[in-house]
């Protein structure tokens, strides 16, 4: 039987809530951020529940 490992890197990237969402950073605030307006880089703060598309996904990578 082989190890369980999970990826360590999704682990620190994507936090479960007690319920067992997935909550993560807003994405697109990293760069190129003088070209967006202020109002869209506010928006872009705080954590956002992974899209259902993505949940399985990263939900097996977590080893959930």
């Amino acid at each position: 039987m082989p190890k369980f490992k999970p990826h360590t890197g999704t682990g620190k990237r994507v936090k479960v809530t007690g319920k067992g969402k997935l909550l993560t950073e807003q994405a697109g605030k990293r760069h190129l951020l003088e070209g967006k307006s202020s109002k869209v880089t506010r928006r872009m703060t705080g954590t956002v529940t992974v899209s259902k598309a993505d949940t399985k996904r990263v939900k097996k990578l977590l080893g959930r």
